[in-house]
């Protein structure tokens, strides 16, 4: 045991505030009066960039993991859209995390849960392609958005011929600031399965939610928006939005960090000074307090998730108006 005593600084001593703030370091504390950075500013600081990811590169990577990567070593055979900012590896945006995922025809991916939330938007899928939530099979089909709350067991089953592609969503950078991060296997490899749900609570099926995504009233011009639920998670949401070609949705600037990803169509995107042009599974970073402008080229459905929930909890939630 180390017994030896620190001397304590002399503050009394301290001819100037450069000394002065020598003498603070000895007591690890920092001045307040001359921060190098601002705590406080007027208005939100965007550290994150707006970013677009095309399915087609990535479906045409996760083919090639197919042969190289094996389920029985790795826990996911996914890509994760880390924000292109220097030195990230791992969020999309501040709070949430996006990754595309294949499980090949025949394959099945372990099941686990975990604290962090989880959704998935299916790409590509045949009959036979299920998520395992706590037991019951959910069928995945093009389109459909599919819940796995924390602490849900949840595995993948892919018993089809064909590959099956999706793209993940999880709010595990939320938990990993905050710290509650817990992670355990299944006791079986996969968990079985006692019975199949497509009517699943977990399950927003494409052929539901489009109908009752176009029957609502224009929120403008050619744009429908739908939130699918319930039930809900409780960090993150996720809407449908219909864009008809020809027609674009101006959103204002506001403090919740935004993935979208494009289920149906074609169009173009403007989030800050960042534009895309976006397809069919391509996936799109809005980070927090950037104004947006999305235009269809064709009739297009897009899925946004968004922090939104957090925000308002916190009382956090604001929104701003577009720049001239």
């Amino acid at each position: 045991m180390n017994t030896t005593a620190t001397a304590r600084p002399d503050f009394d001593s301290a001819s100037d505030l450069a000394q002065l703030h020598r003498m603070l370091e000895d007591i690890q504390v920092k001045n307040g009066w001359n921060k190098p950075t601002p705590s406080l500013y007027p208005q939100p600081k965007q550290h994150y960039m707006p970013a677009h990811w095309q399915y087609a590169d990535a479906r045409a990577a996760l083919h090639a993991a197919g042969r190289l990567v094996g389920t029985e070593w790795a826990e996911r055979r996914n890509l994760i859209l880390a924000n292109p900012i220097p030195g990230n590896d791992y969020p999309t945006v501040t709070t949430l995390v996006a990754a595309y995922q294949m499980v090949k025809g025949g394959e099945a991916a372990r099941s686990h849960r975990h604290t962090p939330n989880a959704m998935r938007v299916v790409v590509e899928a045949a009959p036979g392609t299920f998520t395992i939530v706590d037991g019951t099979d959910v069928p995945m089909e093009p389109g459909d958005v599919l819940l796995t709350p924390n602490w849900s067991f949840h595995g993948h089953d892919n018993r089809s011929e064909v590959d099956a592609y999706w793209i993940d969503i999880l709010d595990a950078p939320l938990v990993q600031l905050l710290g509650p991060m817990f992670f355990e296997h299944h006791p079986d490899k996969v968990e079985k399965a006692e019975r199949v749900d497509p009517a699943s609570p977990m399950r927003f099926a494409l052929r539901d939610y489009k109908p009752r995504l176009l029957d609502v009233p224009e929120i403008a011009p050619g744009v429908r928006t739908l939130e699918l639920g319930p039930p809900t998670l409780d960090t993150f949401d996720r809407v449908a939005v219909a864009l008809s070609a020809g027609r674009e949705w101006q959103v204002a600037q506001s403090t919740a960090n935004q993935i979208f990803i494009v289920v149906e169509g074609e169009g173009s995107s403007r989030i800050g000074e960042h534009g895309f042009e976006w397809r069919r599974g391509d996936v799109i970073a809005a980070p927090a307090w950037l104004a947006q402008r999305h235009r269809a080229t064709r009739d297009a459905i897009l899925v946004r998730m968004s922090d939104a929930p957090v925000m308002r909890a916190f009382r956090w939630l604001r929104s701003g108006t577009l720049p001239p």
